[in-house]
């Protein structure tokens, strides 16, 4: 079963969050950037987003790596689900996509290919 190995929330201040987000995972941040803040703790990515709110999110969005990203888009629709966000390379040969289920509820997809 395919479990959800990212968590990306989207903040408005980002020095405000990094500060509680470090102390709260007791490590450094791996990534630090104007753009993204990431943490790895356990083998879990957990991000936070300083657009994310201009993007549409209004709390912690969970991605669930997949392997072919596009495929997997195609099935999810097939399936009842609606894109709200293509699938877009985000750098680093990564690629994500935001989809919403019948419910309203949005969820991501990763893939490194």
């Amino acid at each position: 079963m395919p479990g959800f190995t990212t968590i990306v929330a989207p903040v408005r201040d980002l020095d405000a969050a990094k500060a509680i987000y470090t102390a709260l995972l007791g490590v450094e941040p791996h990534t630090d950037e104007k753009f993204y803040v990431g943490y790895n703790v356990d083998g879990c990515e957990f991000g936070l987003n300083p657009v994310g709110f201009a993007q549409g999110e209004t709390g912690p969005l969970a991605f669930v790596d997949v392997d072919d990203i596009d495929a997997m888009v195609a099935t999810l629709v097939a399936a009842g689900a609606t894109v709200a966000s293509e699938p877009a390379d985000v750098g680093g040969g990564a690629k994500i996509a935001v989809l919403t289920d019948t419910d309203g509820n949005r969820f991501g997809l990763r893939s490194a290919s």
